[in-house]
């Protein structure tokens, strides 16, 4: 059930930058809440959340020739870990 919610992280340079302060991003399923991205990210990683932020990326336009379509619509989730918790080692491993 928590992999249907949270779907993979998200490993860029701004993403890098809040590892230090536990800060964490994921792209999670469209329909999920921040009480289930919050309840499904303590139960994978064993750690305790603070907060979290979530915002919707409509997809972008493009074009090939005369086709044109849109890329995907996702939703990030921005967690925030209280500061008695431990790191997620996931993280910590690719720092």
């Amino acid at each position: 059930m928590n992999e249907d919610i949270i779907l993979r992280p998200v490993l860029t340079e701004k993403g890098y930058d809040g590892i230090a302060e536990k800060r964490y991003t994921f792209v999670v399923a469209k329909n999920a809440n921040k009480t289930q991205i919050k309840i499904a990210v303590e139960q994978m990683f064993n750690v305790q959340v603070a907060s979290v932020n979530t915002v919707t990326q409509r997809g972008k336009l493009k074009r090939q020739g005369r086709t044109q379509g849109y890329t995907p619509t996702t939703k990030k989730a921005f967690v925030r870990l209280k500061e008695t918790s431990k790191p997620i080692e996931y993280f910590n491993s690719l720092s």
